[in-house]
């Protein structure tokens, strides 16, 4: 419901900005859209740092080296 309110909003107030004056609409639309792009960015860095305190990053040279044990305690 909010999604098709917004969209219809969207449209109008599109519409009476082309109304206006064209130019200012596509200035004005083009900030809507970076401004969008980079509240998406922010997001999805936001998700990315709280997702990254529960789950540790892998480190490969570790997990190497304790494979390297582990083969060398079963030589053993």
């Amino acid at each position: 419901m909010y999604l098709f309110l917004s969209i219809i909003l969207a449209t109008v107030l599109a519409y009476i900005l082309w109304i206006v004056d064209p130019f200012v609409a596509g200035i004005v639309g083009f900030g809507i859209v970076v401004g969008c792009i980079f509240r998406g960015l922010y997001l999805l860095n936001d998700l990315h740092k709280r997702i990254s305190k529960f789950v540790p990053k892998e480190d490969k040279a570790q997990e190497v080296y304790n494979k390297y044990l582990e083969e060398k305690e079963t030589d053993v």
